[in-house]
């Protein structure tokens, strides 16, 4: 007997139900340009999509966090969009603007895209890098878009602020717009389990937009293709958790839950902890929901939204993150702010 014994990852556990008194914690977006290690590698590796599909540059971005803070949690560094560039769509990024792709489904058939899936490969070697090289109590999450939100962009060729142009077409014509959500769901399963099979040990599905549709549209558009991927992904992969961000769901979180059969539900900011904890399935695990702007704030407004956070989730399983992404300004001492508070 060597007398070693297994680090515990803390967030893998907590995805499997297990409740730990200080929750783990990792942060969305946390490899990115807060940090200075960061910005100094993007600068001299130019585009940022340059630096998602150099495997050696994207596992130092996923990395840099976990060195500098210790995070229970690395999440993949890399991009949503990447699934319709590996369905057919030309992706790029115009300066101080955003994402844009072409042609616009709005305007042309799915079927007339020529698949590139090989655009996938740099990725599936970047998570082999960043498992070989993780701590041993570190989670590795990988991740993709949830139909809807990618499909917004798919159809408009960039983000929009109420996605109109998706709305429309899935009421104008849901055939077509059927089509499109059918080839996200078989291009991200594909993808999600090549990331798996590469070593993320967990998976999010991020629907960024969840909160722009009816109720009906709700159930159409985000839970039932949420849980065509939950299904099929579970069904290659039964051991890997799946973690569920609908942003902008509100009361709709419960139904989402239940209908797609995630293991976790990420929570937003705009959302009570206390009616969240109380309306959500008993047991199931909880990740969230600092106001990432109450993390650029810090002092005793962010220590008492911490505190509120972790009083309202205490009794289910939690992981402590941000209601979405940290935002390029946030200082530095805050996030070991927010450790030092988890840590006691």
């Amino acid at each position: 007997m060597s007398g070693y014994e297994k680090p515990t990852k803390r967030l893998l556990e907590v995805l499997n139900g297990i409740r730990h008194d200080r929750p783990p914690i990792w942060l969305m977006r946390q490899a990115g340009r807060y940090l200075p290690e960061y910005r100094e590698l993007r600068a001299r590796k130019g585009g940022f999509l340059d630096l998602a599909y150099d495997p050696e540059c994207a596992a130092e971005v996923t990395l840099q966090p976990i060195r500098r803070f210790g995070f229970d949690g690395a999440i993949l560094f890399s991009d949503i969009l990447v699934v319709p560039h590996a369905i057919g769509q030309d992706l790029w990024f115009e300066e101080g603007e955003g994402p844009r792709l072409a042609p616009r489904l709005a305007e042309t058939d799915i079927s007339a895209l020529i698949g590139a899936p090989e655009l996938l490969q740099p990725i599936y070697e970047t998570v082999r890098r960043v498992s070989a090289a993780l701590p041993p109590e570190t989670t590795f999450l990988g991740f993709a878009g949830s139909p809807w939100t990618v499909a917004t962009y798919m159809v408009a060729g960039r983000g929009s602020r109420d996605q109109a142009e998706a709305r429309r077409l899935a009421y104008r014509d849901p055939a077509a717009f059927g089509a499109i959500i059918d080839m996200i769901i078989r291009t991200t399963v594909t993808y999600l389990s090549g990331q798996i099979r590469a070593g993320v040990e967990a998976v999010q599905l991020f629907d960024s937009w969840a909160g722009s549709l009816s109720p009906a549209q709700f159930d159409r558009w985000v839970i039932a293709p949420n849980r065509r991927i939950v299904d099929e992904v579970r069904a290659l992969h039964p051991e890997t958790p799946i973690i569920g961000f609908p942003k902008g769901a509100g009361g709709k979180l419960a139904a989402y839950a239940i209908g797609t059969g995630v293991d976790a539900i990420g929570i937003d900011e705009t959302v009570d902890p206390v009616w969240a904890h109380r309306s959500l399935p008993p047991e199931l695990p909880v990740q969230g929901n600092l106001d990432p702007l109450a993390l650029i704030a810090g002092g005793e407004a962010l220590d008492r939204e911490v505190d509120a956070i972790l009083a309202a989730f205490a009794g289910r399983p939690h992981i402590f993150n941000l209601g979405h992404g940290i935002l390029p300004d946030t200082p530095i001492a805050h996030v070991e702010r927010v450790l030092e508070r988890l840590q006691g």
